[in-house]
């Protein structure tokens, strides 16, 4: 059996609002938001006790979807926020933009930093990373031409 489709990507977060307007400045609709926490929740991701509020975000396209979650218990034990691109683990998110100056400019009001600077990637894209809530890097790309 295959899989049928990538559903979402999960990112734990402390700050769920900032987070929430990060995304939904970038362009991502809120789906809805809700608070977790039973028995089942315990069990699937292995925890005692787990108290969340998550907010649900969508791409315009509607093909992805971003899934911030607030842990309310128990507290977490450790984590590395601004931790380096080059860092095992997931690191960035990609997404693709129409004018990604404008784009930064937008993301830098809601405490986006760029890590580098925006740089033409050969005659195909204008890439940079931003650094965003959580110490989340997001990517950007716009389309050259």
């Amino acid at each position: 059996m295959t899989i049928r489709r990538m559903d979402h990507v999960g990112i734990v977060v402390d700050d769920l609002a900032a987070a929430t307007a990060f995304f939904v400045e970038l362009g991502m609709t809120l789906q809805g938001e809700m608070s977790l926490g039973n028995e089942a929740v315990d069990r699937i991701v292995g925890l005692d006790g787990v108290r969340t509020d998550v907010a649900m975000l969508e791409t315009p396209d509607g093909g992805g979807r971003l899934e911030l979650i607030k842990f309310q218990s128990p507290p977490a034990e450790t984590g590395e926020p601004r931790a380096p691109a080059n860092t095992p683990g997931l690191r960035h998110l990609a997404f693709q933009v129409d004018d990604i100056h404008a784009t930064v400019a937008r993301l830098q009001t809601h405490g986006a930093e760029l890590v580098g600077e925006v740089v033409p990637y050969g005659n195909s894209f204008h890439l940079c990373y931003l650094r965003g809530p959580q110490g989340i890097i997001v990517e950007l790309a716009e389309k050259i031409g």
